[in-house]
């Protein structure tokens, strides 16, 4: 996949520019981030994109210096079950995070 990155925002678009999957995140006022929405497009799940893409964001968040956290679901658990891996990025906090998910969001 190719994957574009804004501020708070890392995602992929096919040729049609139709959302292929997405992670969103946003500074707290610790200077950590809070991983906040992941989205991947329904004809892709199932073939593990989410979890490429969560490689992709914890890649992020190593070459920019920066721990995150996640109250979306899916990102807290991934967070969680690759702490070893990636002790690095992620914050302390990330087992007392307020797990939640947007109300009207593409989950």
């Amino acid at each position: 996949m190719d994957w574009k990155f804004e501020k708070g925002r890392i995602y992929s678009v096919d040729e049609n520019n139709e959302l292929l999957a997405e992670a969103t995140f946003e500074l707290k006022e610790n200077g950590e981030v809070d991983i906040n929405h992941t989205y991947v497009n329904p004809v892709l799940r199932g073939q593990g994109v989410a979890g490429k893409m969560m490689e992709v964001v914890a890649q992020y968040l190593k070459e920019n210096g920066l721990k995150a956290s996640a109250s979306c679901s899916y990102a807290n658990s991934w967070l969680k079950k690759n702490r070893e891996a990636y002790f690095g990025i992620i914050s302390s906090d990330v087992d007392n995070e307020a797990i939640s998910c947007k109300i009207g969001g593409r989950h």
